[in-house]
């Protein structure tokens, strides 16, 4: 049996520091994309992680978190140059989730291993100086051997004006096979627009399949020859929403690649391809994944055994 090729993902490890609406709190380690990459490892995928955290206690426990669940941390992954970054998430009376954020993203270069099949990398990794400008040359690198995933989780309050941070989201936008997004993020980035018109502009720059999910009304998708399809959500006993979307990153992502339609240059034609029909077994692995998450409290990863 061939090994099973390397998953990249690339962006920040943190503490979330979760308030809730009776005054508790309580901290879990976190980070989009260390939630994606979390996901992927718990879902059988061989899964390394390009990070940034620092060597005292809430870096050790993330370094904790990532590797007991099964994901390789990256060299260049720690730091002794300042503190492991946090984000203040208050939870409000719906269960939805506002953040607070102290970051530090001094990224150094991306090792890519050997055999590296696919990058994925999102939120704000990608518009954080300096670490930004490695992110792009890693998803670069990526793009000659593997296929590439996008999550812009646009983060306002820190990413500065939508006018400055939509020409960065599209510039990323155009370097991904797969771009995933909520609705929020559009109602932020393109005012007035609906999701229909933001994925075909997106698929216009170059990715060739583009997801939204709608919070509780479910997930519409569209393939690169233009047809659109929506699901509804599978979602009951909502504890919280935190991790929620990294939840359906991780799981659609794994869908794409065990259906071969991520993966390499050969999966990013297949992707390019594709039908409404090809994609949808990714589609229901990331509603699954997502329904299992939001059922506890913090970014929960599921295993396949959990969505079946």
């Amino acid at each position: 049996m061939s090994p099973v090729p390397p998953v990249v993902v690339v962006g920040e490890l943190l503490v979330d520091i979760v308030s809730h609406p009776d005054g508790s709190s309580a901290e879990h380690v976190g980070g989009s994309p260390a939630n994606v990459a979390v996901g992927l490892a718990r879902l059988g995928h061989d899964t390394h992680i390009a990070c940034l955290v620092g060597t005292d206690t809430r870096g050790d426990r993330c370094i904790q978190h990532v590797e007991g669940g099964g994901v390789h941390l990256l060299p260049g992954s720690v730091t002794t140059a300042h503190p492991t970054s946090t984000a203040l998430a208050t939870i409000d009376e719906r269960g939805a989730a506002s953040y607070v954020f102290d970051l530090h993203w001094d990224l150094p270069p991306v090792q890519l291993p050997p055999g590296t099949a696919h990058l994925h990398t999102g939120s704000i990794a990608t518009t954080l100086s300096p670490g930004e400008r490695e992110v792009t040359a890693a998803v670069h690198r990526a793009r000659e051997v593997g296929t590439v995933s996008y999550d812009p989780n646009v983060r306002p309050t820190i990413m500065g004006e939508v006018d400055t941070v939509r020409p960065r989201v599209e510039e990323l936008v155009a370097l991904a096979d797969v771009v995933k997004c909520s609705e929020d993020d559009i109602e932020w980035l393109y005012p007035g627009r609906s999701a229909s018109e933001v994925m075909a502009r997106w698929t216009d720059l170059g990715a060739a399949f583009t997801v939204v999910t709608l919070g509780g009304a479910g997930v519409t998708w569209r393939v690169a020859s233009g047809e659109e399809a929506t699901e509804t959500a599978r979602v009951k006993d909502v504890v919280d929403t935190v991790g929620a979307g990294d939840s359906f990153m991780a799981g659609l992502v794994s869908g794409l690649l065990d259906a071969g339609l991520l993966g390499g240059p050969d999966a990013r034609a297949r992707l390019r391809s594709a039908g409404l029909a090809d994609v949808a077994p990714a589609i229901d692995r990331a509603l699954a994944t997502s329904g299992v998450t939001v059922r506890r409290s913090g970014a929960y990863a599921p295993t396949r055994e959990e969505i079946r």
